[in-house]
Parts: C-alpha cells; structure tokens; sequence
C-alpha cells in the first residue's frame, strides 16, 4: 500500500461510463472515526499527503473556521478518489445529530453506505435509525469498526454487537476482511475470498472457519454456486466476488471489515469497494436508470456559499450527461415559481473537500459542482422543460428555537437577504416571523447548528445578530362573564364621531373560538352598523385586553347601543365595540391559555426512567409507552410549550444523545395562576 501514498494534485479524473463510478456515503455518530477513515482512504488513495491535507494546505474534510473551533464536522464534504480503474465519490456528512440535513443529502446523492462502528462505543440510537431508514429505502451498507487497535473488545464482538443493535438476521453480516493481530494491536488483515494480506502478514487461525461460513452464505443464495460449492468444486474469486455484489445489491448480506487509524484496512475497503459494491446502473427505484445517452436528469443535493464564487450547487446526474456551456431547466416544488426555468451551466467543477477544479463533464452517475446556478436545494435539472421531477429526501424537522434580533441599524438593512441566502444553503433551518410575538425565530436541530447558522451568518454574510429568549404565543380569555360599555361621543366640527355599545361576554370551553351574536331591542343599534360592531370586537380581540396576547374562546353579545343619524359611521362602531370589550374586561379576572404540544421520544430503556422524571417536572402528561424496539421504547405525553423551548438539548443531555425527539401542537389549556402571573409580570 506504501506505493499508493504519493500526493497527487486532488481529485480523480472524470469516469467516461457510470459503470467506473462507486457514490459511497460514510454514516457514523460523532467520535466514530468517519473522517478519520474518509482522509484514511484518500491516503491511500493518493489523493493527500501523509499530514491529511491536499496540496494547498486545506484540510481534506472540515475546512470551515467553525469545524476547527467544535472540533466536528459541520458540512458534507465530498471526495473523488480513483482506485483500481474507478472513481469513488466519498461522501462524508457530519456525524452530529444537529447535522442530519446534510446526512440526508449525503444518503440521496449515493449508491451505497458504509456505516461506521467505533470499538469503543456501543452502537447509538440514531445509528440504528439510520441503519432501519436505509434499510427501508433498499441502500446496500457495510460495516467498518474502527479504533479496533485502542479498544478492549474483539472483532467478533464487535460484530456481534451490531448484529443485535441493527437486529440482523442469521448470515446477513460477514467479515470480508478479518484483522491480524501483532501485540495485540491490528497490523494488517486477510481477505477471505482472495487469500491476500495487507499491511504486516501475520497468524489469523480462525480464517479458515470465516471463509467457509462467507462462501457459504455467498452461495446461499445462488443455485449455480451452491451445486459448485456441495459438489466439491473450487470456487474462483471471480466468481465469488461476482456473488458477493449480487449479495450486497440485494441488501442479503451485509460485509464487515476493520480499520485502523493509521490506515489499517483503508486498501482493504477501497478493495471492496470497487470490487463488489454496486455501481450508479443498480440505482434503486424511483430514480430513472443511470444511461449517459438518455434525456439529463440530475438534482441538487446541496447548495454552499462561497466569498469569491458566490453559490456553488452541488448536484448528482442521474442519467444523461451535463456539460459546460449548456442550457438547462430547473424545476421541483422548491423552485421559485414552480415552473421549470430556464438557466445556462458555465463550468462544472469537481469538488475535492473545498477545492474546485473544472471538468469536461459529468455522465450519469457522477457528482460535481455548477457555480452561480440559480436552484434551490432539491431542484431537478433537465434539458428540457417537460422534464419529470425526481422526488426529494425527508429532512428532519428543527425543533430549537432561536430568537434573533438585528445587533445594529446596518445589520437590520441587511438581516431580510442574509436570512434569505442562509435558508437557501441550509434546508434544515426554518425561518418565522412569529404574527402573534412578532418574533424573528430560527428554528432550528440543536445548539450546535444553531452556533453554525450564527457563525455563518456572521462571518458568511456579515450580518451580526443578537439572540434573545423565544417567546411562546399565549392565549387570553375571559375568567367568568362580564359586561361591558363602550362610548364613543366626538365634535369637532362637521361630522362628529357617535357610537355606543353595550356587550355582554361570556367564556367558552377551551378551543371553541369566538362566537357573536346580537340581542338588540328596538333598532337601537341600525342593522347596518352591526357588523361594524363585530369588526370591531375580532380587531380587539387580535389586540387582546389585558397582556397583548389574542383573546380567544369568547362569545359577545350586543344587547343596546345608541347611534346619531349624522355623526355615526362604521369606524364610530368598530371604536366604541373595541372600548365596550376592554371595559367588559376590567370586571372580571383574565385568564392566560397556554400552548400543549404532543411529544414522542423513541429512548433506550435504560434511559426510560429518567425520561419521565424530566417530564413530570415539566407538567407533562404521560400518554404511555410502547415497544419500538429491542431495548427501544416510545414514550408519548402532552407537555406545555412553554417548557419545551430548550426540551432538544436537554434531552440530548438527559440520554447522551440516544433518543428521538418530536413534537407538534395539539391545543391551548389554561396556564396555572401562578405561572401566569410570572408571565404576565
């Protein structure tokens, strides 16, 4: 492997055919060792030098100020590496959970996933969501366990322990590859179907036993192989590794191989790789079929911001071919106006971690960049304007919010288009201009997206803000009946201003809105001025009458009122209505209604505990609980909204970042009088 670690000048060259291409997204919890393994295999790829840095300096995955700062991964990064006639596109998303969008997006644009174990963690809860939701989308996934050389378990146990975790069944996760040990450290490995050693040769006594299980579960599932292999027949390894892609395609089995730090295992898995993992032509269904002479159907998986570029989409081709200098249509429910528009391609680059080097161009399978491309993330692009729209991913749902204020007048002027641009880049961020707190709130997964988004749009857009605490939208209503007089008698020459009303109020059960009615005697209040009067009482009722939250579950009753027959007039009415409401108010106790949210946590058991606890202080309900899982249980409740602000990373914190977490709003309920007056302090 020695003669494959020169520096080369960064990226593979383009494939001519989508059957030289491997898309391969690496998934792993943060401290798993993913981008330790992703600049592994560049090494030995060629791609970096020794020091893990491509040739200008940059480092291969994380080279936003911010991902030296946390000390984590924050962006996809995407590597092109050339291996044995092939170009892999290695795709290396974050591994912190705040950071899913860009997992997703990672999992959308590849053929194939590789999920990696660290030895010295158990397997955690969103890993095996994540190894459940590609097994739900037909995704073909390998296992690597890493830190296998500073752990105390073997590789055995390791496996076994993931079998369990991602609940496999019998002969579906195999060793390709089993470690050799010196010292008791790995020094190289084995591989089971071709005999050969990599790094130091060494004892593996039990690579025997391996093999014949591995062939065995290979030739399970083909009649041709399993008659070669009962009738004594030795089987090549062309014909097994033919088999064992069969396999992985099918998602029947499943390989497992470990690395090291040091790059034990990094050749084994490029091996694997482009041996047996599919190529763009095995692309699961719905996406149409990976021919470079078809009709372009490409997508844009992310969209990043550059100071000097400006936008640089990144996109997966799925078939056809993109070339520079061409025109192409964008369309998808996330372009501007919903219907396909028209936009011309310049360059297309090949990203290599944050370098962009020009391509000649991209067959179907391959994945580059197009600079100053006018799309949004999830767009299709097409040659045509007929073009079909590919479906986009699910993202998760941000559910921390964030309030923010401009930090000065110069950042107020420009905090609308950098908020605009930074939404753009980052779908996992929702933007809302709260109508009942007129808050500006960014929504979004967890504090350390939420210091990205800041970061960025600080030092990205040059926008500074200040953030405040979130504002949970209250509700008021009345505590008990009350009647109310409005009287609104002006002169000022001309035409004066003359209204009065009389109104009755009365609360309802929760949830029932406003009702208005009319019990007047007489005709002293003209008919035509009676919804004038209603007006009135919905713009008070939007205003509130006591803490300037809107006033719900009423029901007003006109019941007298006197008007002029020169000086009334609508506005008169709707002012004397409003005035009669706030009156009505002042003789009897209001009552602030809060907001309840339906919650679910999938949890460990372990943790279940604890869990509840947490949402007993918080007056949550307990619905229940159900099994999810082996040791996974799904907890529902109904909890206030008001303690739920910073729910996402305490619970992170409760359960050490092993459980889900949603919620959506169910219902507004009185706030306990003690609470409520806190408020409304």
């Amino acid at each position: 492997m020695a003669d494959r670690m020169t520096v080369r000048a960064g990226n593979a060259p383009p494939a001519s055919r989508p059957e030289q291409l491997r898309n391969v997204v690496l998934i792993g919890c943060s401290g798993a060792g993913k981008t330790t393994l992703a600049e592994s295999l560049a090494l030995a790829a060629g791609a970096i030098g020794r020091a893990g840095r491509i040739p200008d300096g940059n480092t291969v995955s994380d080279y936003e100020d911010i991902e030296h700062s946390q000390q984590r991964s924050v962006q996809l990064a995407v590597l092109p590496l050339e291996w044995n006639g092939c170009k892999v596109n290695l795709l290396d998303p974050p591994g912190h959970p705040d950071f899913g969008a860009e997992l997703r997006a990672g999992l959308h644009a590849a053929d194939a996933a590789v999920f990696v174990v660290s030895a010295t963690d158990p397997v955690t809860t969103p890993t095996r969501a994540l190894w459940r939701e590609c097994a739900a989308a037909g995704i073909p996934r390998a296992i690597v366990v890493a830190k296998l050389d500073v752990a105390r378990s073997g590789f055995d146990d390791i496996l076994t322990a993931c079998h369990d975790a991602f609940g496999l069944g019998t002969d579906t996760l195999r060793p390709v590859y089993l470690p050799v040990f010196a010292d008791g450290r790995p020094c190289g490995s084995l591989g089971l179907l071709t005999g050969r050693s990599y790094g130091e040769p060494g004892p593996c006594p039990e690579a025997e036993a391996a093999r014949e299980s591995l062939v065995e579960a290979i030739s399970g599932q083909d009649d041709t192989l399993m008659e070669r292999y009962l009738a004594g027949e030795p089987l090549d390894e062309e014909a097994l590794t033919d088999g064992l892609r069969r396999e992985i395609v099918d998602c029947a089995l499943h390989p497992a191989l470990a690395v090291t730090d040091d790059g034990v295992g990094a050749a084994e898995l490029l091996d694997l790789i482009t041996g047996a993992f599919p190529d763009p032509t095995h692309r699961r269904e719905p996406a149409p079929a990976a021919d470079p002479d078809a009709p372009l159907a490409a997508q844009v998986i992310r969209i990043t911001g550059d100071a000097y570029v400006g936008r640089i989409s990144l996109v997966r081709v799925f078939s056809g071919t993109l070339l520079p200098d061409s025109h192409v249509y964008l369309a998808g429910a996330a372009a501007d106006s919903g219907e396909p528009t028209d936009e011309k391609v310049t360059t297309l680059t090949g990203p290599f971690g944050k370098l962009q080097r020009p391509v000649p161009e991209a067959v179907a399978g391959d994945i580059v960049c197009i600079p100053k491309l006018a799309a949004h993330i999830g767009d299709t692009i097409g040659d045509t304007d007929e073009q079909s729209v590919l479906e986009t991913w699910t993202l998760p749902v941000p559910l921390l919010p964030i309030g923010v204020e401009a930090h000065s007048k110069t950042d107020e002027d420009k905090l609308s288009q950098a908020l605009t641009r930074l939404t753009a880049e980052d779908p996992a961020l929702r933007l809302e201009q709260n109508p009942d707190t007129h808050q500006l709130v960014l929504w979004c997964t967890g504090d350390a997206h939420a210091e990205v988004a800041l970061d960025r749009l600080r030092n990205r857009h040059g926008v500074h803000v200040d953030t405040v605490p979130y504002q949970v939208a209250l509700r008021e209503t009345f505590g008990g009946n009350a009647s109310g007089h409005g009287r609104l008698v002006k002169q000022s020459g001309g035409h004066g201003q003359y209204a009065i009303c009389d109104l009755e109020v009365e609360p309802l059960p929760t949830g029932s809105g406003f009702e208005f009615r009319e019990h007047v005697v007489g005709g002293a209040v003209p008919k035509g001025f009676i919804p004038s009067v209603e007006k009135g009482v919905r713009a008070q009722l939007e205003k509130g009458v006591a803490t300037g939250h809107p006033l719900v579950d009423v029901r007003v009753t006109l019941v007298d009122g006197k008007a002029h027959s020169v000086d009334s007039s609508d506005a008169a009415f709707q002012t004397a209505a409003s005035l009669a409401l706030r009156d009505a108010a002042g003789h009897t106790s209001i009552r602030l209604l809060e907001p309840v949210a339906a919650v679910a946590v999938t949890l460990p058991d372990d943790y279940l505990g604890a869990v509840l606890s947490d949402l007993s202080a918080r007056r949550g309900r307990v619905l229940g609980t159900e099994v999810k899982g082996p040791g996974l249980s799904l907890l529902r409740a109904e909890v206030p909204e008001i303690e739920l602000a910073r729910y996402p990373v305490e619970l992170n914190s409760l359960v050490h970042g092993n459980a889900e977490f949603s919620r959506c709003h169910l219902r507004y309920e009185l706030m306990p009088d003690a609470l409520a007056a806190q408020v409304a302090r």
